[in-house]
């Protein structure tokens, strides 16, 4: 009967209030949302199994959250806006707008590559649609951070003028989402930090004054914007060997 009580969720039977979560539980609870969550299907991951790993009851779970989800995004909210503190930090004192830029983008990427389990829950296990409804998908404390970074971008007159904070957004986002799903695709076999220090000289162009990303492309011709170089993609075995198939199987079709 004590079993039966666990897997039902009393959703409307608690009063939640998650401001109350102590940190002795969140230590408890949080890195056992994000190691299951990263290593499981989002379906797959059961408030019985978050409370066996973590140790936490089911019932002191449905204290604070009233399902999985709430408890999930409310992991992801908290966990991913360290790093808009950091990037802030970070930021502070660089007059270069160029600087200012690659210190966002490595900030970024030495963040979730220590943080693989939280990096991979957010961008790959997640559906995004469910995490839209969530009030906490619309980071005040980005957007904050943001307007702040593209004032200083705009200061330093380095930078195309119609870049304003949605644009400047699409272009973060878009970066970080194919940097780290192609990072995990092949096994987090290279650093993040080295694919954006290998590769800025071209991601600094998506901001750059039409002039100096002019003169930047003719110094540079040789540089691709791939998100990663040959070694870390083409080089890689599952790559190498889908090609080897390809020319095997034309080879044959040729010879019959």
């Amino acid at each position: 009967m004590s079993n039966l009580a666990t897997d039902y969720e009393p959703a409307k039977m608690v009063r939640n209030d998650r401001s109350r979560v102590s940190k002795k539980t969140k230590n408890r609870l949080y890195p056992a949302v994000l190691q299951l969550f990263s290593a499981n299907d989002f379906r797959q991951v059961k408030m019985r199994t978050i409370s066996q790993r973590s140790g936490v009851s089911v019932s002191n779970i449905y204290r604070y959250f009233s399902s999985k989800e709430e408890l999930l995004f409310a992991v992801l909210a908290e966990r991913t806006g360290e790093v808009y503190e950091l990037i802030d930090l970070h930021v502070q004192g660089l007059q270069s707008g160029k600087e200012i830029f690659r210190k966002i983008l490595w900030v970024t990427m030495d963040f979730y590559e220590k943080r693989p389990e939280l990096a991979i829950t957010a961008i790959i296990t997640v559906p995004t649609r469910t995490w839209m409804q969530q009030k906490s998908y619309p980071s005040i404390r980005l957007k904050e951070v943001f307007t702040k970074v593209v004032g200083q971008l705009r200061d330093s007159g380095e930078i195309d003028p119609k870049i304003d904070l949605r644009l400047f957004q699409d272009i973060y986002y878009m970066i970080f989402y194919r940097y780290i799903t192609t990072w995990h695709y092949f096994g987090r076999s290279w650093k993040l930090v080295d694919a954006i220090n290998q590769d800025f000289e071209v991601l600094w162009k998506l901001l750059a004054k039409a002039n100096e990303s002019s003169a930047m492309l003719c110094s540079s011709p040789t540089v691709a914007l791939s998100g990663v170089e040959p070694t870390r993609w083409s080089d890689q075995p599952s790559v190498v060997k889908t090609n080897d198939r390809r020319r095997k199987s034309k080879q044959h079709r040729v010879q019959h």
